[in-house]
């Protein structure tokens, strides 16, 4: 618990400034459980106060006090994330951007807008589209995601095929470093000199400190955009006609599918009006509008060549909305059939799909478990829900072992254990089975140069015990451990 002094110092800082507004400090045992974990509810933890800042200035002041009392933070957007990247650390203190929700500037002959890290996802796009542009990242959540969490998971989307993850967007921050102190990362020109620390902070998942604003960049919307759904009667036959879109030299701006499983709980959720089908896949492409002709006309040629038996492309801005709704709606539409379900993130080489996904299949029919799978499959980016029911003894735990060796399965064909949802508290372990001794000490390092008191966002990313004996073998202390950095490993 927080004593009374640091408490009264935090509600002096967030409230004395602002005189007949709510209070920006929770503290009452109910509000804190809001607060407890993120979109991944099977890891809880209560929060010793949560903190909801105005401006950067209360951020520097509340960061001082952590730095001051040694208290561990951790940073919170909307709480959508995947992999428990927003648990609070016990007894510590939240950081909730809920009021740092503004767009600061929007520069159009520029091309970037400046936002503070609540602003949410789709906003960005919403303030900018009477110009014709949009902010291209588009995580499935983005209607009520943040830009903070985008930036420290480094969120994509089913975009990030063509336009690139968050990193590729974000050109400067103000970031408040675990002591308080303010820093600017980045530049809104391109290629500044020195190193790029805004690269290392991006994707950081709160480790590094807190970004308090944010420099985009959006981008000009293409002349036209054109959908195309296409039913097949297997994944493999889907996935090989992936493989041949991208080797016909097109970059489509998405290239999503889907198995029967989760297509059919997003039919029965959003009524996207999806064919029964073993594998669905979705290609948008844009661009001039005579090479997207182009482009749809050979694209459905390699699906029927690859045994596509519906092909259908979207007339309306409407059409094209609804089928999109169905993929973003996958996740949430599997609790129609699941009482409790696994999101996992894995990547792997898309050439590798129809292998892994029949592994992935035997394993669940193995483990008396169903996989529904909704995946980015232009860049092999798998999003497997494993279904259980957690009133049945032992199943929880079924569960997340399956999920564990599925992640382990994307590592052993040359993937990673994320793409885009992070690695939080859910996935620390497994990063000491994608990673090498060396690796993880040299992120480690990089760690201990902005926060060497360990109080941002600790006990996430980085595995413990510290290493996986299955894929590395025992651990042996390493010569840097005696510098001074022994408490992180």
């Amino acid at each position: 618990m927080l004593d009374a002094a640091i408490l009264d110092a935090l509600r002096d800082v967030l409230d004395s400034g602002n005189p007949g507004q709510p209070t920006g400090l929770i503290t009452s045992a109910n509000q804190l459980q809001t607060y407890e974990c993120d979109g991944l509810t099977n890891f809880r933890t209560m929060p010793g106060a949560v903190v909801l800042p105005r401006s950067t200035t209360e951020v520097q002041a509340v960061i001082r006090i952590c730095a001051k009392h040694r208290i561990p933070f951790v940073a919170r957007g909307a709480g959508t994330g995947l992999s428990g990247g927003a648990l609070p650390a016990s007894g510590g203190i939240v950081i909730s951007f809920a009021r740092m929700n503004r767009i600061l500037e929007i520069d159009i002959p520029n091309q970037r807008v400046i936002v503070e890290p609540g602003v949410i996802n789709s906003h960005v796009t919403d303030a900018v589209a009477a110009h014709e542009y949009f902010y291209a990242p588009d995580p499935s959540s983005q209607s009520v995601c943040t830009i903070g969490g985008n930036i420290a998971e480094n969120a994509g989307g089913a975009h990030c095929l063509k336009y690139g993850f968050t990193t590729t967007h974000v050109l400067a921050m103000d970031v408040v470093l675990p002591s308080g102190e303010l820093v600017a990362l980045g530049s809104s020109t391109s290629d500044a000199p020195g190193y790029d620390l805004t690269g290392v902070f991006v994707g950081s998942e709160g480790t590094l400190g807190v970004a308090t604003k944010i420099t985009l960049r959006i981008t000009k919307r293409p002349e036209t955009v054109q959908v195309l759904l296409a039913a097949f009667d297997s994944i493999a036959a889907a996935a090989q006609a992936v493989s041949d879109i991208i080797a016909a030299g097109m970059l489509p701006a998405a290239l999503e599918m889907m198995d029967r499983l989760s297509a059919m709980a997003s039919e029965a959720a959003v009524h996207p009006n999806y064919p029964v089908c073993e594998a669905l896949l979705l290609v948008e492409l844009d661009g001039p509008e005579a090479e997207v002709a182009a482009q749809i006309i050979e694209a459905s040629a390699l699906c029927k060549q690859n045994g596509a038996w519906e092909i259908r492309v979207a007339q309306t801005a409407a059409d094209r909305a609804l089928i999109w709704k169905g993929r973003k709606a996958a996740f949430a539409a599997v609790g129609r059939i699941s009482p409790n379900y696994i999101v996992q993130d894995g990547v792997i080489p898309r050439t590798a799909l129809p292998l892994l996904l029949e592994a992935i299949s035997q394993m669940a029919t193995d483990a008396h478990l169903r996989v529904a799978n909704v995946f980015h499959a232009g860049d092999g980016n798998l999003h497997p829900l494993v279904l259980y029911d957690r009133a049945i003894p032992g199943q929880e735990q079924t569960a997340l072992d399956l999920s564990e060796r599925i992640l382990h399965l994307c590592v052993d064909h040359g993937g990673s254990i994320t793409g885009e949802h992070g690695v939080g508290k859910e996935k620390q372990q497994a990063m000491g089975y994608m990673f090498s001794e060396p690796d993880l000490v040299t992120m480690q390092l990089v760690r201990q140069a902005f926060d060497p008191h360990n109080l941002a966002n600790p006990d996430k990313l980085f595995p413990r015990p510290r290493l996986c004996a299955e894929k590395t073998g025992p651990y042996t202390p390493h010569p840097l451990e005696t510098a001074g950095i022994a408490e992180y490993f």
